[in-house]
This record gives structure tokens, C-alpha cells and sequence, in this order.
């Protein structure tokens, strides 16, 4: 997926982003990922139990542990939906054990956006509306540390506080309701200062040109994303619910 943006720009490509719709077919032959004979050869970076493992091959993965199925099945959903969109990411694989998040290892030029040159930071803007719709309010990270440089291109790197969890794992219960508040609160100083550091210079055209990226998504192919990844009915009633609210937004900025 991540070959399916300009990596000068970040822009995707018409034809990157026909091919990031899983078809039922390509879903069904995915083969999950069994790390448990995997070498840990290095730690973990943020928070949660996890760690860089190798395989057999010496193919090297970020490994993480979530407390639950569901906080990790929300995490698979995120990035399901943030490359559907076009959103350079890492590679997720699917794993075997039910409470991990598996990630092909790539080696990041640099690791905060305080690092970040004026084309980098237009770069990560780009997206800032699919962090909007999915209400990820750890988009940036506490320390600008969620967003990172990998060969030019900027990569969200942490999709875990996304949906209907926030980054430590508590649920966020009708904080993630069909309003989107993070169109707002994203850019917000008092909110968010990590993301204001990012999105609060944002200009009006931008802002209308990154939301559009989620707007102009036909509803049928959402639709027939997360079924195919077993989302549930309400979730993406909520999610469609976003995009129509984010087009209503769309119309008084």
C-alpha cells in the first residue's frame, strides 16, 4: 500500500488507490501471521508489551500485545480503512494470535515531526482529515512521535488510538459519536497540542482539499471494506454517519 502515494508528495495515485480495495476474494486468502517461534532482537518502542522479532528468514516485524481482541481487532480496522484512503502506513499482517498487531519492520529516517522539513509536514496535512473521520486523537503522538519519515515519505506510525479506543486502551464510549468534533478539536491548542503543532496552520483551502479525500469515498465500498473485515453493522452505520457530517462541515468553511 505504501508504494501507492508519491513519495515526494504523498499524494496517491488513481490507480494506488483503485488497488487498496480488498476484493472478498484476495481478504479470504490472507494467511495469518504465527509469530511464536519468532527472536526478539530488540525492545519495544512505546508503551505496550511488544518488541522488533525476527524470523527464521531474519525478516524483522514489530510485534505489539494489546490487553484484548477487540482493542486489537479496532487497530486492524484503522489501518484497513487509513489504506483504503491512500494513507501511507506500515504494513500490517495478520496475526494469528488474536491480541497482537504485527507490522513489517521499516527503518525511519526520522521519528517526530519536530524533525519534519515544510515538505514533510504538508505531507503528513495531507491526511489529516482520515485522522479526523476515524477519531484518532493520537494521530500525532504525545511527543509528535506517531508521525515518522521512512525513504521521503511520511508514514502514520501508531494507529492504536483510533475508533472506539483511545491510545491507553480505554474504550472512548460516546466520545466517538457521528459528529466530528476532531475537525476542530485536531487544531485546537487547549485540545490537542500535539496535533495543533501540525494541523493548526492549516488554511482553509487545505482544509476543504484533505477533507474532501473522505467525503468523495463512495459509500458502497466502505460498506463492503469492513464487512469483509468483520466490522459490525454499528460501526460502520457510525463511520458513514462521520462522512456525512464531515460533508455538512464541508459546506460552511
Amino acid at each position: 500500500m505504501m508504494n501507492d502515494v508519491d513519495q515526494n508528495t504523498g499524494a496517491p495515485n488513481k490507480a494506488g488507490m483503485a488497488n487498496t480495495v480488498q476484493t472478498p476474494e484476495k481478504v479470504q486468502t490472507l494467511e495469518k501471521v504465527d509469530s511464536s517461534n519468532w527472536q526478539r532482537v530488540a525492545a519495544a518502542i512505546g508503551s505496550n508489551p511488544a518488541g522488533v522479532y525476527q524470523d527464521a528468514k531474519h525478516q524483522r516485524y514489530y510485534v505489539k500485545t494489546l490487553e484484548s481482541p477487540a482493542l486489537a481487532n479496532n487497530e486492524w480496522l484503522t489501518a484497513q480503512l487509513y489504506q483504503f484512503v491512500g494513507v501511507p502506513t506500515f504494513e500490517y499482517l495478520p496475526a494469528l494470535n488474536p491480541c497482537q498487531i504485527i507490522t513489517r519492520w521499516r527503518p525511519l529516517s526520522k521519528k517526530s515531526i519536530a524533525h519534519f522539513d515544510e515538505n514533510e509536514r504538508a505531507q503528513a496535512r495531507r491526511w489529516f482529515a482520515v485522522h479526523a473521520w476515524t477519531a484518532n486523537w493520537d494521530a500525532v503522538g504525545l511527543h509528535g512521535d506517531n508521525q515518522g519519515v521512512a525513504n521521503r515519505q511520511v508514514l502514520s506510525l501508531d494507529l492504536g488510538g483510533a475508533l472506539a479506543y483511545r491510545a491507553n486502551g480505554d474504550p472512548k464510549g460516546s466520545a466517538f459519536s457521528v459528529e466530528v468534533g476532531e475537525i476542530h478539536s485536531l487544531r485546537d491548542k487547549q485540545l490537542n497540542p500535539a496535533a495543533e503543532r501540525l494541523f493548526g496552520e492549516m488554511t482553509r483551502a487545505q482544509l476543504i482539499e484533505a477533507i474532501r479525500l473522505v467525503t468523495d469515498l463512495a459509500d458502497s465500498e466502505i460498506f463492503a471494506l469492513l464487512q469483509q473485515h468483520q466490522a459490525s453493522h454499528k460501526l460502520i452505520d457510525k463511520l458513514l454517519s462521520r462522512k456525512a457530517d464531515m460533508l455538512q462541515q464541508l459546506h460552511h468553511l
